[in-house]
């Protein structure tokens, strides 16, 4: 248990460090609302290497995510009854933060249960994460900035661009191949394939996702896709 509250300390202080250094940014610039959210969704993701990595045993992890979302979600529900919370976290719409705070880390403890408690693959965890999260920030960034084609479908609101949703495929495909060629035992070709299908499947289930469900069903679609693939193909047995 002690060595669970110093690994949790370690957490909070990176909490701590990042979400202050974001905050006097916002405070002290003109940062434009999207990329100062983004902000914020890079420091969420950059805690997955310390659940995976600081944390000894999956259950410490799964615990430490459920535990801080309930700390910190009574903190924002006070700090919503300040004047100006909503503007300083750049909120959409009230209680976003909160209700994307319970989605995160319980998605955190879902996968982080699956790949590295029942599989014994971290590097899995650390592909589904990022891959969803680092591709979503790039769809989002390159498509309110560049995008020009909207997509229309029964699914799909048009709101979402090509641009953005080419976006996401290039990067979620260059950051799953990252981790599978730095921990998987599979050749090249093998890594790439299995990166090609992974960032096509969450692209598409992105676009096709509303109201910001994609911190779920990116996630799942891409577990559900990278985890028979690396079965079929011997990277994990």
């Amino acid at each position: 248990m002690i060595i669970f509250l110093i690994n949790f300390l370690k957490l909070l202080i990176y909490f701590i460090i990042f979400a202050t250094c974001a905050l006097i940014l916002r405070k002290i610039t003109k940062i434009p609302d999207e990329f100062y959210r983004k902000i914020l969704h890079f420091i969420l993701l950059g805690s997955t290497p310390v659940f995976l990595y600081v944390f000894s045993t999956w259950q410490g992890s799964v615990l430490a995510s459920v535990s801080f979302a309930v700390l910190v979600y009574p903190i924002l529900s006070l700090g919503e009854k300040l004047e100006g919370y909503t503007n300083i976290l750049a909120e959409r719409k009230s209680g976003e933060i909160k209700r994307s705070l319970i989605t995160v880390f319980g998605m955190f403890a879902v996968v982080i249960t699956i790949c590295w408690g029942l599989l014994g693959a971290k590097y899995l965890a650390l592909a589904v994460i990022l891959g969803w999260g680092i591709g979503d920030a790039a769809a989002a960034l390159i498509g309110k900035k560049f995008g020009k084609h909207h997509l229309k479908g029964k699914f799909i609101d048009g709101k979402k661009t090509l641009e953005g949703t080419v976006a996401m495929f290039i990067v979620s495909f260059i950051t799953i191949i990252t981790v599978l060629i730095l921990n998987s035992q599979l050749s090249w070709y093998l890594n790439m394939s299995i990166s090609i299908i992974a960032a096509g499947v969450c692209s598409i289930v992105e676009l096709n996702t509303k109201n910001g469900l994609d911190t779920l069903t990116c996630p799942a679609a891409t577990l559900a896709t990278m985890l028979p693939l690396l079965r079929l193909w011997g990277g994990i047995l």
